[in-house]
């Protein structure tokens, strides 16, 4: 089990080696416009499983959605601090 920070730091580590076999690095290379239509597909897959599955399928696919969010912002050059200064 990872928690939030546990993943951005595996992903920003797999974004800096520059590995072309990474899902990771292949998704923030595709850019923001390719992230930003994944993160709306994981956000509608979010909202039904809410209204049609179980708990479990449901905290699956939240966390495809916040995989998909931190691949926006390591695209775009945000950190989890820029982040939680406005939670």
């Amino acid at each position: 089990m990872k928690s939030f920070d546990q993943l951005w730091d595996e992903l920003s580590q797999k974004v800096a080696t520059g590995d072309p076999t990474s899902g990771t690095v292949v998704e923030v290379n595709a850019g923001v416009h390719a992230i930003g239509k994944k993160i709306l597909e994981e956000a509608g897959e979010v909202w039904l499983a809410a209204e049609h599955e179980s708990d479990e399928a449901l905290a699956e696919e939240i966390s495809q959605l916040i995989y998909h969010l931190q691949a926006l912002m390591l695209a775009r050059g945000l950190s989890p601090t820029d982040i939680y200064r406005y939670l």
